[in-house]
């Protein structure tokens, strides 16, 4: 098997001159079928970063991060938290869309260890440009990527964490999982809680200090 090339991420790059490279890389076999990268958005000087798992079909096509279905479910948990989604940066551990086909289906898969690996260079000269003084991971693939394969997302969400990420650093669910849950009442529950996680963060940020 060919070793797949190095992400090509140019050194000391603004957010804008990122984003204009990352169609040409080749780090992982994803960006063959999917439409296009899909690169983080958001204020190159936000004081927030939410970083989730990876673009889904809507996000895929659009390429921009956040804007189908668990979009609507994180910008309603912000809005409950008190944070003006504008004001945060939004991306992905994986900038392609991992997915099956079934009929005319597009059906999301969990990226593996190997491509958020491949990935992960495009993440950190994000976080580089923006330092962001709060990082908030969503979901476990995205926890397990920053905060290493033995964090658990059931057991520390919504909880600060040391680590040299940002000053204040957390982790919550992906919202996606808001939309698998069984009925109207586990749904608000868990909306509730995802609130509540990004809450904390919150709180937290408003009482620091650039």
């Amino acid at each position: 098997m060919t070793p797949a090339a190095a992400a090509p991420v140019p050194e000391d790059a603004s957010l804008k001159e990122l984003r204009a490279a990352a169609p040409s890389c080749r780090a992982c076999p994803l960006w063959k079928p999917a439409t296009q990268v899909v690169f983080g958005e958001g204020n190159q000087g936000a004081r927030l970063v939410l970083v989730g798992e990876a673009p889904g079909d809507r996000e895929d096509q659009e390429g921009r991060p956040f804007v189908g279905p668990a979009g609507r479910e994180l910008a309603r948990g912000l809005e409950a938290a008190g944070i003006d989604r504008d004001e945060a940066y939004v991306t992905n551990a994986v900038k392609h869309f991992k997915f099956e086909e079934r009929g005319k289906r597009r059906i999301h898969q969990k990226p593996n260890a190997r491509e958020t690996k491949a990935c992960r260079p495009w993440l950190d000269a994000e976080l580089d440009v923006v330092a962001p003084d709060a990082l908030v991971a969503l979901g476990a693939t995205a926890a397990q990527a920053l905060l290493g394969r033995d964090f658990k997302v059931s057991r520390m969400r919504g909880e600060l964490v040391d680590s040299d990420l940002a000053p204040l650093v957390s982790a919550t669910i992906h919202p996606s999982a808001i939309l698998r849950t069984r009925d109207d009442r586990d749904r608000g529950q868990e909306r509730e809680r995802f609130a509540d996680d990004l809450a904390v963060v919150a709180k937290a940020l408003s009482s620091l200090h650039r």
